[in-house]
């Protein structure tokens, strides 16, 4: 069996998926994720059934991530866990066995913000030639929960530019497919239905927020005016209009992320934007954010869309910079739920 130098055992459970990752000396060896599905029915993520379904999951996900990787639990260096923001339930159950386990092991335990885990996704390699960003570099973190320009200095300095002072981006998404009756999460139905629309068929009225933060709940009111307006004249109007609508709410939220971006670029003089996230796999966004950089000359990076929802190969690859910087999670240090990168 190959020897390795450092291994780390990532855990993420900071919402609804259950997730596990060893990273081995930087390279990915194994990223095992358990979703919910029990949260479709109620058109949203319960906390209380997301913590139940986390406390069933996290052993035999661990237990799988490490068989996966061809180790031991013996061979591990350190555990890197989420610490936070997310559910304060789902975060306990992941927070509680990372320090049993290191406990049990013996060996260091390294807290991990699962923004900036989002955020150096794009460190992930699965391969040692495989490239990855230079810093500083700009990042566009687009979620359900939040929608936030950052300064990407390094690992462990990244300043917050300009963020959401309403509802996220991947927020407005769900809640406008909620309006057209589409399951949860409504993210990826929109992005389907776009593709087949016509993204100028409406006009919604976009946010005017000064500074580089964000606000798209006036954008998801105008949806909502728009689509009520037009089933008072005609009771099919969101069957008859569905994929129009898709693409043209699809393309207002991408507009405003862009025209911020655009400033930021030109605030920070940054040549290289990353997004990250999950928003960051939706196609209009992705071609979007390709094509605003190559008209400006710098360089995209546009994650693989398995690392764009929650998974534990972030945290671990965050918890390997920061534990190759010296810094360590006190045993008694509790999970919060809410904190900004």
């Amino acid at each position: 069996m190959k020897k390795y130098n450092t291994v780390i055992l990532g855990i993420e459970s900071s919402c609804d998926d259950t997730s596990a990752s060893v990273i081995a000396d930087g390279l990915m060896l194994s990223n095992v994720i358990a979703s919910q599905s029990v949260h479709e029915e109620y058109g949203g993520v319960v906390p209380e059934l997301a913590s139940r379904a986390h406390q069933q999951n996290i052993v035999p996900v661990v237990d799988a991530a490490i068989k996966r990787a061809g180790l031991k639990k013996e061979d591990l260096t350190a555990i890197a866990f989420t610490r936070g923001p997310g559910l304060l339930g789902s975060l306990l159950v992941g927070t509680s066995f990372a320090k049993g386990m290191a406990l049990g092991l013996g060996i260091p335990l390294v807290d991990v913000n699962h923004l900036h885990g989002h955020v150096l996704s794009h460190f992930v390699k699965e391969s040692a030639e495989q490239d990855v960003p230079e810093f500083p570099f700009l990042c566009l973190l687009i979620s359900g929960g939040n929608s936030q320009l950052i300064w990407v200095k390094s690992p462990s300095d990244m300043e917050i530019l300009g963020k959401t002072i309403d509802d996220a981006a991947g927020e407005a998404f769900d809640k406008c497919a909620k309006v057209m009756g589409l399951p949860y999460p409504g993210g990826p139905h929109i992005d389907r239905l776009a593709a087949e629309g016509n993204p100028n068929a409406f006009r919604f009225a976009k946010p005017h927020v000064p500074g580089l933060d964000y606000s798209f709940s006036g954008l998801k009111t105008s949806f909502l005016y728009t689509v009520r307006d037009g089933l008072k004249s005609d009771p099919d109007f969101i069957e008859k209009n569905k994929a129009d609508l898709a693409a043209s709410i699809q393309k207002a939220i991408i507009d405003t992320l862009i025209a911020k971006l655009d400033l930021a670029v030109k605030q920070t003089g940054a040549r290289a934007v990353a997004i990250g996230g999950g928003v960051s796999a939706n196609s209009g966004v992705r071609t979007a954010i390709e094509d605003f950089c190559t008209a400006r000359k710098i360089r995209s990076w546009i994650p693989q869309r398995k690392f764009t929802t929650d998974n534990a190969a972030m945290v671990a690859i965050a918890g390997l910079m920061r534990y190759e910087t010296g810094e360590r999670c006190n045993i008694d240090l509790p999970p919060f739920a809410r904190v900004e990168v």
